[in-house]
């Protein structure tokens, strides 16, 4: 099984597929941004993308929202991790050697008190969590550090030096499953699916959500999740994402069907088994 992921191996991406796939062998295909992630889908039908979407402290990922909508591919399911930090170096370093430490710029937001208890270390930011480990074990960057999961010493040979660093003990991200549309049945039943994501846009016309969320309401959907985003080029208009939650497919079904009339462009982005 191949999945497309933004970071390398280690990465938070990474250990969220192996979670969610525990006893799949897996073939990681790294990419350097999200855009590359749907990139690398296109070119192989086959590969599957596992994408953060939003996370409880940072919030949602906007830019990913649209990358998604854009990119045709099918939300075949979720998964919630937990996000801990662990700062590590070269086994021959220690905090009496170590001066700078590198992460992920969300990373170092996520382990600021931390940070703040150490001042003698030069912060400097990375594209990615666990490449940041990588890079200090390919060049060999005495007294470099790098802030991601404790998982990552274990795979580059580093040293933990502390464990469980991040501010928040109640941190978690949540990544979105990916495939082709053609191939999305042979991942799940959508008869045995209990959430969906959707996207519409609304005519610019006072009450016209409210009159959505109503109907939604009367049908027993329940909202989990509701994001605006503008439409370029349309001054004061939006598309909403929108999660639901359900236990009865057909009336899930029905609440569409009420619902399209008053929506425009209404998609299904996927429909699949929360977690």
């Amino acid at each position: 099984m191949k999945i497309a992921i933004q970071g390398v191996r280690g990465s938070f991406h990474d250990i969220a597929a192996h979670q969610y796939f525990p006893d799949q062998p897996i073939e990681l295909v790294e990419c350097r941004t999200f855009e590359d992630i749907f990139r690398a889908m296109r070119e192989d039908s086959s590969t599957l993308g596992l994408m953060a979407i939003e996370n409880t402290i940072a919030g949602s990922l906007l830019h990913n929202y649209e990358l998604l909508r854009d990119s045709g591919v099918t939300v075949i399911g979720e998964h919630k991790l937990h996000i801990a930090h662990s700062i590590m170096c070269l086994p021959d370093d220690d905090w009496s050697t170590v001066s700078e430490v590198n992460s992920h710029p969300v990373a170092l937001m996520q382990c600021r008190h931390f940070l703040a208890g150490h001042p003698q270390l030069k912060v400097v930011e990375a594209e990615d969590t666990a490449d940041a480990a990588a890079n200090i074990v390919r060049k060999q960057l005495r007294g470099h550090a790098a802030i991601c999961h404790a998982r990552v010493a274990e795979l580059y040979g580093l040293r933990v030096l502390e464990e469980n660093i991040e501010d928040n003990k109640h941190n978690f991200t949540r990544f979105l499953v990916l495939t082709d549309p053609w191939g999305a049945d042979q991942y799940r039943n959508p008869r045995e699916t209990t959430k969906s994501s959707i996207v519409f846009a609304l005519p610019h016309e006072e009450g016209s959500l409210s009159q959505v969320l109503s109907i939604f309401s009367f049908y027993k959907i329940n909202l989990t999740k509701i994001q605006s985003l503008p439409i370029v080029g349309r001054e004061w208009q939006y598309l909403f994402y929108v999660d639901v939650s359900y236990n009865d497919y057909v009336r899930y079904r029905q609440s569409i069907d009420a619902v399209r009339p008053l929506t425009k462009e209404l998609r299904i982005l996927g429909e699949y088994v929360a977690c």
